[in-house]
């Protein structure tokens, strides 16, 4: 199969997941993630007519993107993995969607910058829904408090939420928790669900599903 292939088939299960549980497809936004892939790779899904992508770092999204959007305008790109402060310039620039806000410090920086650029972006905050202590998020308890101060002291209105359950563990009842956070909250937007699990979070409610590995294929991360 072609990466163009792997697309289409990506698309295809999405869609038989939504309407398996009586949702409309479009309802569904499939997020291609393309860390580590050089911009030649992601060429070809940009032809066939995809515009929706993530990333995890600025530095390589800053190396790969801009010469993109020259030729693609119309693409909407997602940083999908860890914001630190000091980035928050670029990530505005570059970004269209930021889904991992999860502290104050990230918070302040991001509504500093889209002030200065004028520049209102999207915005999820990641939840740690295992409470692992090595990966990003804000804990589930502290949620409420995190989603108050992001609106009251720094004047931004988050779209949604987003959460990577842990690895070892069955993705469902963290997909539930994320969705039943997000609706005591009245966000409409849910980032959940990777290669192997997109099938459960569409079932759960997601409206944003992150595919990398089933598209692009073996990531290499040794280089």
């Amino acid at each position: 199969m072609t990466i163009v292939d792997r697309l289409e088939a990506t698309k295809a299960a999405i869609a038989r997941a939504a309407e398996d549980c009586d949702r409309d497809p479009a309802s569904v936004t499939l997020v291609c993630v393309t860390k580590t892939f050089p911009a030649e790779d992601i060429l070809p899904l940009l032809e066939a007519g995809h515009r929706v992508f993530g990333e995890n770092r600025v530095q390589e999204a800053k190396g790969k993107w801009p010469a993109l959007r020259e030729r693609f305008p119309d693409i909407e790109l997602h940083l999908i993995g860890p914001l630190q402060s000091n980035k928050a310039r670029e990530a505005v620039e570059l970004f269209d969607v930021i889904e991992s806000v999860d502290r104050d410090k990230i918070a302040a920086a991001l509504s500093e910058e889209m002030t200065r650029a004028g520049k209102r972006l999207r915005l999820l905050a990641q939840v740690n829904t295992g409470a692992e202590p090595q990966k990003a998020g804000v804990l589930p308890q502290d949620a409420a408090a995190f989603l108050a101060a992001c609106r009251d002291a720094h004047g931004l209105s988050l779209d949604g939420l987003m959460c990577v359950p842990p690895a070892d563990e069955q993705a469902a009842p963290h997909f539930a928790l994320l969705a039943d956070i997000a609706a005591r909250h009245g966000l409409k937007t849910l980032s959940m669900g990777m290669s192997s699990d997109f099938e459960i979070a569409i079932q759960l409610g997601a409206t944003h599903v992150r595919v990398g590995s089933a598209i692009m294929g073996h990531r290499d991360y040794s280089t």
